[in-house]
């Protein structure tokens, strides 16, 4: 198959869509399909001619990508740099036509996804859209409003394409609860070679927690959005080191909000592999997950885990058994989960021995060829349907 993959973020970009957006891509060239990328410019620098696209491969922020990558003109989102919006280009149009797709991926539809779907439907292209960032959420964080507006804009995108494809329950729930059709669950998949529990490192552990401490860990972006904020009650426990991975708009504020906390950055490959293999528990606090492959990664790592009673972690976290569930948006909740784990090392083991065992199937290999399923189910229904006379 020819496959034209149209993403709203690309690595070097670091989140759920670029990470999801670069494994599909992998997995289609590991299969013999044939993709390419249509993506934000990481900057001004990345914007060449078309017929150049993915002829500097090699080079620039694309440089290790497994299939050509056509850059579209973007601009940072005021406020929050580190996500680029694209700006209208025929670009991407030219992608799919000069590719000869036999099908679209949009992953994550919004700016770039919506100009693909549309190029798709010009020139009689299934599409397979993929549902992975809960807009409506964001509006709520953001702007205080603005819901149903964001459903409305989701269902519109959504409803032309041939089908849409769900990270978890909760999420395919919402989708169908907002008239979205044709919807299928579609999980994410898990790298069990990287992340190991035999990547832990007493050193690093050492460096962390000079004094021994139980090392709690978030890994993801600071951003409103993941109210990071809810570990300050994790802060105050005794014998507790909280460390926390990314980067992001609220790092000024959460260095205030979550004393003696350590902050490394953004950390990427075995480096962050051999940080959530040197935690002790790992907490996600945002609400607002469709599917949260981090709370897999830490499982895979075999690292309990505490999140949110909402999204995508339901799917993820059997409480009681490979971590603990808490209602959104308690701090106490978090608190006083992270404590019951602090004071139950074996606990603590059993919890991550169970959820480590629970993702060791969840390859990206087994999910990708799920989605190549699918994209063979929408070619066989589009050849099915009948040709209506002009």
């Amino acid at each position: 198959m020819r496959v034209v993959i149209v993403t709203e973020s690309f690595p070097p970009d670091v989140n759920g869509v670029a990470h999801c957006a670069l494994q599909t891509a992998r997995h289609l060239v590991a299969r013999g399909h044939a993709p390419v990328v249509v993506a934000p410019a990481t900057s001004p620098k990345f914007t060449a001619p078309l017929e150049q696209a993915g002829a500097a491969i090699g080079s620039g922020p694309d440089a290790h990508a497994p299939c050509p990558v056509v850059r579209v003109p973007s601009l940072p989102l005021p406020g929050y740099p580190q996500v680029r919006v694209a700006l209208p280009s025929r670009r991407v149009a030219a992608a799919i036509s000069e590719h000869r797709a036999d099908i679209v991926h949009l992953a994550s539809p919004f700016v770039l996804g919506v100009r693909g779907m549309a190029a798709a439907a010009r020139l009689g292209l299934p599409a397979v859209a993929v549902y992975q960032t809960d807009l409506a959420g964001y509006a709520r964080t953001y702007m205080g409003a603005g819901e149903a507006a964001a459903w409305r804009r989701i269902r519109s995108v959504h409803a032309a394409a041939d089908l849409t494809l769900a990270p978890s329950s909760a999420a395919l729930r919402d989708l169908e609860a907002h008239a979205v059709p044709r919807v299928k669950l579609w999980p994410r998949g898990v790298d069990t070679d990287r992340f190991r529990p035999e990547h832990r490192d007493e050193q690093l552990r050492r460096e962390l927690a000079p004094n021994g401490e139980l090392i709690v860990g978030y890994v993801g972006r600071l951003a409103p959005e993941k109210q990071v904020e809810l570990l300050a009650g994790v802060c105050g426990l005794d014998g507790v080191r909280v460390v926390v991975v990314g980067d992001g708009p609220s790092r000024t504020s959460l260095g205030e909000a979550l004393p003696g906390a350590v902050f490394l950055g953004r950390r990427t490959g075995h480096d962050l592999a051999r940080i959530f293999a040197s935690l002790d528990v790992f907490v996600h606090t945002g609400p607002f997950e469709t599917f949260c492959q981090t709370v897999q990664e830490a499982m895979a790592s075999g690292v309990p885990v505490v999140a949110p009673a909402a999204g995508g972690p339901l799917d993820l976290v059997d409480h009681g058994r490979t971590g603990l569930l808490v209602p959104p948006r308690d701090a106490d909740a978090v608190r006083d989960a992270v404590a019951s784990l602090a004071a139950d090392p074996a606990r603590r083991a059993a919890y991550g021995a169970a959820g480590h065992a629970t993702v060791e199937g969840r390859t990206w290999a087994a999910v990708g060829d799920l989605l190549i399923g699918h994209y063979a189910d929408v070619l066989a229904a589009r050849k099915r349907k009948p040709v209506v006379a002009a």
